[in-house]
């Protein structure tokens, strides 16, 4: 999987909305506060940065600039996924963001804006993998466990796309965060960590040689922003993300973060 097919694959996301919104006739939110809540699990969509502890990524780009062409303050705060949805439904926060699947149950309890991106499901392995090369022979490969967070989409791609549509396969290990998936994967308590291919693809740029994705997409999906269910947040949003389409920002920030930059560098 090169960087240049993630691009690709990032940049379809373009042709998912009508080009409706420029910057020049955006809403004005006066300069109010939004608190915006994220995991920093998934780059390079967001994460810390090892050398200056800072939270950047893609999703944090894109967020600024929303906020500034709106005219609203972002607050950044952090949370667990598995608490993430749960928490911006109870209007704990005003917007998340963390590479989330726009998905009709999840629909029902937050709203999403428009997709910014699409992605797809891959297979992060360790390095020296050799014992299966994609889904099928995974499934075959009887020992091999998956570690994956319980609710997400690489949890549903596991129990559906890859094993038998049990949910309580054992082949299935559970974690709390997406992190704790990859430092499993890493010291060999699981065999596979599903992931959509730009956040893989982050981890493989920064493990030198000690992961890699194998197989082809296991399906794909779009992300989007959460919102509290009828928030007044999600049509200017929603003109935002037109605008940043629209003027070429999203094509210079998959170039930024897919492309050029390097991950433990």
């Amino acid at each position: 999987m090169t960087k240049s097919k993630l691009l690709l694959a990032a940049m379809v996301a373009c042709l998912l909305a009508p080009v409706a919104a420029l910057a020049d006739n955006l809403p004005d939110l006066g300069g109010k506060k939004v608190v915006v809540v994220t995991e920093n699990a998934y780059p390079p969509l967001q994460f810390i940065d090892k050398k200056t502890g800072k939270q950047i990524g893609w999703e944090y780009d894109a967020m600024d600039e929303i906020a500034k062409r709106l005219n609203f303050k972002v607050e950044y705060q952090n949370t667990s996924w598995d608490a993430m949805i749960q928490a911006v439904s109870d209007n704990q926060y005003n917007i998340g963001m963390t590479g989330i699947t726009i998905k009709d149950d999840r629909k029902e309890k937050v709203d999403f804006s428009d997709p910014y991106m699409r992605s797809e499901q891959f297979m992060l392995v360790r390095g020296d993998e050799s014992r299966f090369t994609d889904a099928k022979s995974f499934g075959a490969f009887k020992d091999g466990l998956i570690g994956a967070q319980p609710g997400t989409t690489p949890f549903y791609t596991a129990v559906y796309s890859v094993l038998d549509g049990n949910e309580q396969n054992p082949r299935i290990k559970l974690f709390e965060t997406f992190g704790a998936t990859v430092q499993a994967l890493k010291t060999g308590d699981v065999d596979v960590v599903l992931t959509d291919g730009t956040a893989g693809q982050g981890y493989v740029d920064a493990s030198a040689g000690k992961l890699k994705l194998i197989g082809g997409p296991l399906g794909t999906e779009d992300f989007g922003f959460i919102f509290p269910k009828g928030s007044d947040l999600v049509k200017p949003v929603n003109a935002a993300i037109a605008s940043l389409k629209a003027d070429g920002t999203f094509d210079k920030l998959n170039k930024k973060w897919f492309l050029d930059y390097k991950m433990g560098q």
